[in-house]
């Protein structure tokens, strides 16, 4: 497979029902294209089927800026089908939020520059000045937004149009410790990734490791997760755990913890920006 071509991502979902994957081949076949690959998967329960299809698009009939109308109408509608459309040429627009923790800060930032992923990262947003330092050693604009009671409408004005202003496609919270309003999140539905500690709703509050050493807890995890409104509660896209024991102090936890969130939060960007998972329902599907 040559990496120079050009691929189309489609994902989507609908009623399950005969007929989905050849309907979908016969519109990549007819036209010319070659699949690269095709996952798909049917959730019993719900009676609902989900598919991820890559093809290469050099030489496609349809033009590139058509593709999305004609599967439309000639798939889609047909199946009751909701779908969205990628191409693996557009690096997706990451923009960063934190506040005064480093640690995934930097792995992003780690793998960003040394190409592991695909993807532009046009600013930092942070509510406190501290890591400023790390977004100069980048060479990525940092903006200084402090989060009070009085100012949050406005702090909120400014964040989403610097998301308009720098052309961003999605967020991460990098260990951001401010609320997402409720209007920021209609504007990026699943658009926007958190990560936290696995300890929630057992261990609330600003010392869960302090919390969870008191109580001898033998397993520690981090949840990354899109934002909703229902704060913590939105669709999981990964989760990990570790070990631990009465010989981990409170220092060995939040090392390990710190661990766990760079790795799944890195992971949950990956299958963002390669368009692997489909949200439904307030579920995520992952395709491999």
């Amino acid at each position: 497979m040559s990496t120079s071509k050009e691929h189309a991502i489609i994902l989507m979902h609908c009623p399950d029902q005969q007929g989905i994957v050849a309907a979908v081949s016969r519109f990549i076949d007819e036209n010319q294209g070659n699949v690269i690959s095709l996952d798909q998967h049917v959730d019993g329960a719900m009676d609902r089927f989900f598919m991820r299809v890559s093809f290469e698009i050099d030489g496609f009939l349809v033009p590139k800026d058509k593709l999305k109308d004609y599967f439309d109408t000639l798939v889609a509608q047909r199946y009751d089908m909701t779908f969205e459309l990628h191409f693996d040429s557009k690096a997706p627009r990451m923009a960063l939020f934190v506040s005064k923790m480093s640690h995934c800060l930097y792995d992003i930032l780690s793998r960003w520059q040394s190409g592991e992923w695909k993807v532009e990262i046009p600013m930092i947003i942070s509510n406190h000045e501290n890591l400023e330092r790390v977004a100069k050693q980048f060479d990525i604009p940092y903006h200084y937004l402090p989060v009070t009671k009085e100012n949050k409408k406005e702090v909120e004005a400014q964040q989403m149009a610097l998301m308009k202003e720098y052309k961003c496609d999605f967020a991460v919270l990098a260990r951001y410790m401010q609320i997402i309003p409720p209007a920021f999140i209609r504007q990026y539905p699943n658009r926007i990734i958190n990560i936290h500690h696995s300890f929630l709703p057992a261990f609330v509050g600003a010392k869960p490791y302090h919390a969870a050493h008191d109580r001898g807890v033998k397993i520690i995890g981090a949840t990354s997760h899109y934002v909703t409104e229902d704060l913590d509660a939105g669709p999981i896209i990964e989760q990990d755990v570790a070990k631990v024991s009465h010989k981990d102090e409170v220092a060995d936890l939040i090392r390990k913890g710190k661990d766990l969130e760079k790795i799944v939060l890195s992971r949950a960007i990956r299958q963002h920006i390669m368009h692997k998972l489909i949200v439904f329902k307030n579920k995520t599907v992952i395709f491999d």
